[in-house]
């Protein structure tokens, strides 16, 4: 059901890996919502751990890792 996202850290803006591992585990204490999202590539339905802003775009997995891989 989880598998690791690769997030970027709102306040330095550095990227790091959120693994399943945690997910799960804050998912089972209550301690993080996730939240769907359309994904602004490809459209598919993403799950986030974050509550979307209309004013900036959230992307699935697999569009998020091409992007960081194109650079």
């Amino acid at each position: 059901m989880y598998e690791d996202k690769t997030l970027v850290c709102k306040d330095c803006g550095k990227e790091f890996v959120f693994t399943a591992g945690e997910q799960e585990f804050y998912a089972s204490r209550g301690t993080r919502e996730m939240f769907e999202a359309t994904c602004a590539a490809c459209g598919k339905v993403a799950r986030v751990p974050f509550q979307p802003r209309e004013d900036r775009p959230v992307y699935c997995s697999e569009c998020f890792a091409k992007m960081k891989e194109n650079g």
